[in-house]
């Protein structure tokens, strides 16, 4: 596994086990997190919600499926999900994450918005059915 490969593993594998702080650690003080359709969040902002989101509960998850390096650029082909208490969404992504100096400075998620509103859906209706 390259070492940015192996950096981008280790954030996701950081963030899925709810260890915020060993993720911020691999990001860049001035990171761009993007994800479609939301807006863009720089720097404070971008580590402000991923900490916000481990306070409330929100739990993530993933399963890569390729990973590839050119230079300091990391794309990825993955699954991943979010959890809170027993709703679940699974939906699919591809990720382009960009390095500068071993650390994450731009972190691009792009997935279909109305595949993760049906998976958001189904997970709403999982959560409320008897089990």
């Amino acid at each position: 596994m390259s070492e940015p490969v192996s950096v981008v593993t280790t954030f996701l594998d950081a963030l899925a086990a709810g260890d915020s702080r060993s993720a911020l650690d691999l990001l860049d003080v001035d990171i761009e997190w993007r994800n479609t359709g939301l807006p863009t969040l720089r720097g404070r902002r971008a580590t402000g919600a991923l900490i916000g989101m481990e306070k409330r509960g929100v739990g993530f998850g993933y399963t890569m499926h390729a990973a590839a390096a050119e230079g300091d650029v990391v794309l990825t082909d993955r699954t991943d999900w979010l959890t809170l208490g027993r709703w679940r969404s699974e939906f699919w992504v591809r990720g382009t994450f960009t390095l500068r100096h071993g650390k994450i400075a731009v972190w691009d998620d792009a997935f279909s918005m109305g595949n993760f509103a049906s998976a958001s859906a189904l997970g709403l209706v999982r959560a409320v059915l008897p089990r």
